[in-house]
């Protein structure tokens, strides 16, 4: 696949650190009286799993993050996270922009049944287009970037916020599979890479919203059937999208694995 969009331009103790928190941080939840929590909990039902297919492999493009090319953000202590709005560590930057709560459910392709145990690496631009720990003025922030498992029913859920549309690229969300979390510091066990779309109504809604107004001008100069990524096909990678710019969306994706 062909580079996304820009030129390329450490409290390390890595998941060996954060894994033994997913339990309190489970129990103790987002914290409370967000609008994306809300959304998170119960506001959007699972795509159907009729039919289910592998979700197909997509480039991890040029700013993952996971040590393939540059920093690698898993090795980072907070890196296993649900709000990914917040860089950690000694990064302080917080993403702006409309909030999200994006849902993936991870179920066995060839069963349909939940992969339970899973790890989960999600990122994607902030508002203007750039990925943190590489785009310009952000290459020191870390946020929108975060790992988790999936629970017993195959669930991951991301608070964030609407990703940007940048200039050759139809809005997406990036996102990498591997066995567990204590193998997901090293991208060499990761088993899926894989991008989920937007779609086009609701991203023409959110852009059209103050902080938005250049992926406004470069939505109207993509389209699915001219993407690098999604013009060979999106049907199992479009999310169903719920909410409202003033509320806040539900973005889910049933993925096959």
């Amino acid at each position: 696949m062909n580079s996304e969009h820009e030129e390329l331009h450490d409290h390390d103790m890595g998941l060996s650190h954060d894994i033994p928190l997913m339990h309190r941080r489970r129990l103790l939840g987002v914290a409370a009286g967000t609008t994306v929590a809300a959304l998170a909990v119960g506001a959007l039902a699972s795509p159907a799993d009729a039919a289910l297919k592998t979700i197909p492999e997509e480039t991890a493009g040029p700013y993952p993050g996971d040590g393939s090319n540059g920093p690698n953000v898993l090795t980072k202590s907070g890196i296993v996270r649900s709000n990914i709005r917040k860089s950690f560590g000694t990064a302080t930057g917080v993403a702006k922009g409309i909030p999200v709560a994006i849902k993936l459910k991870l179920l066995t392709a060839s069963t349909s049944k939940p992969a339970a145990g899973l790890a989960v690496y999600l990122w994607h631009c902030n508002r203007d287009g750039l990925y943190s720990l590489y785009g310009k003025g952000v290459t020191a922030e870390n946020y929108l970037r975060g790992i988790q498992a999936t629970n017993s029913n195959g669930w991951v859920t991301f608070l964030s916020v609407f990703p940007a549309c940048y200039s050759g690229r139809w809005p997406h969300i990036h996102f990498e599979v591997y066995p567990s979390l204590a193998k997901a510091s090293s991208v060499k066990n990761k088993l899926h890479t894989s991008q989920v779309a937007l779609p086009a109504d609701v991203c023409s809604k959110v852009y059209a919203t103050t902080g938005y107004s250049a992926s406004k001008k470069n939505l109207a100069q993509v389209s699915l059937k001219t993407d690098n990524v999604f013009s060979d096909g999106y049907t199992q990678e479009m999310a169903s999208v719920t909410g409202s710019v003033t509320k806040g969306f539900s973005i889910a994706l049933t993925v096959g694995v």
